[in-house]
């Protein structure tokens, strides 16, 4: 029962996350970043965002803004799930760089 509250948490996180982020990079043309998974503890204080961002190349870039924003991505989380949740947990965020992997073991096998 725990296990699908949390997933249920997260899937909603993410959801909104996505949301978020589709605003902020709408004035940015040419990058892309999407959600692609919310890992919550199970006492939902701290959340771990996965974020997949195209062009890669400024992925390192576009996540240090990120981080560097982390309070006021928190308040725009909290006012949109604020109804959801009781406690709005911490955010983390990291670059999921499978589809870069997938697409380097796709390369090598085609040679």
């Amino acid at each position: 029962m725990q296990g699908e509250r949390l997933n249920k948490v997260a899937r909603l996180i993410q959801k909104e996350l996505s949301s978020i982020f589709q605003e902020q990079t709408r004035t940015m043309h040419g990058v892309m970043v999407s959600v692609t998974a919310v890992r919550v503890s199970p006492d939902l204080s701290i959340s771990k965002a996965y974020l997949s961002i195209f062009p890669s190349e400024k992925g390192e870039e576009i996540i240090n803004n990120i981080n560097n924003n982390q309070k006021s991505i928190r308040f725009e989380l909290g006012k949109r799930i604020h109804n959801q949740v009781r406690i709005i947990p911490e955010l983390k965020f990291f670059i999921d760089d499978s589809l870069d992997y997938i697409e380097n073991i796709d390369n090598l096998l085609r040679k």
